[in-house]
């Protein structure tokens, strides 16, 4: 079930620093009291091979979110000691050495069984041979999630195992987001900062369609 337009669940999960310390996190509380956008990324496992090329790809792109007063963090149901184990692995052999965003450890699966995006069916797309084979691990899908100051969600997306995200869209969301919430402006199809947007009416409709 969708949660676009509600409030993230409030609800406390443990995370991993990249010095390995451990923590409690509530994505909601956090941003609300720091008054700042979230993007939440779910991936399915540590040590696999899609996934490391998307948390690489967060962090090149950290210093832009922060620009847009965005919080990056990363989840997975590894634990946290995995999670250490892959941050202190170089780029070069798989690992995210370099990583410095919070990664939640949802090995409980709480959170990720609350959203819905658990591979329920103990089925995992092999990367390698491309192939579905059976895994017992239970793990999540390609799961993101925009969440503005108020812990509202204003984005979910899931992808399938073998496709990763574009770090880019939604650096581009947040933009359209945070427009709209200063201007009272919505963003027509493929809106990009700086470009034309619209009165949310007939009249503003109108005008766009005909100068566009």
């Amino acid at each position: 079930m969708s949660i676009v337009g509600k409030k993230f669940p409030d609800l406390k999960v443990n995370a991993i620093d990249e010095m390995g310390d451990t923590f409690e996190i509530n994505i909601l509380e956090k941003a609300k009291k720091e008054n700042k956008k979230i993007v939440l990324f779910w991936y399915p496992k540590d040590f696999t091979y899609v996934c490391p090329t998307e948390l690489h790809a967060f962090q090149d792109a950290l210093p832009e979110f922060e620009k847009k007063n965005t919080i990056v963090i990363g989840a997975s149901c590894d634990t946290a000691e995995v999670h250490f184990a892959w941050l202190n692995t170089p780029k070069d052999d798989g690992g995210i050495e370099g990583v410095t965003y919070p990664i939640i450890s949802d090995s409980n699966r709480n959170l990720s069984s609350r959203l819905g995006i658990l591979d329920i069916t103990n089925e995992r797309y092999d990367d390698e041979d491309g192939h579905l084979t059976v895994d017992g691990d239970n793990v999540t899908y390609r799961a993101t999630y925009l969440i503005d100051e108020e812990g509202l969600v204003f984005h979910e997306g899931v992808n399938f195992f073998p496709v990763g995200r574009n770090v880019n869209e939604f650096l581009r969301m947040i933009d359209a987001y945070t427009h709209v919430q200063k201007h009272g402006e919505v963003c027509p199809a493929n809106w990009e900062e700086g470009k034309e947007s619209m009165k949310a009416d007939r009249k503003g409709v109108s005008s766009y369609l005909s100068s566009n």
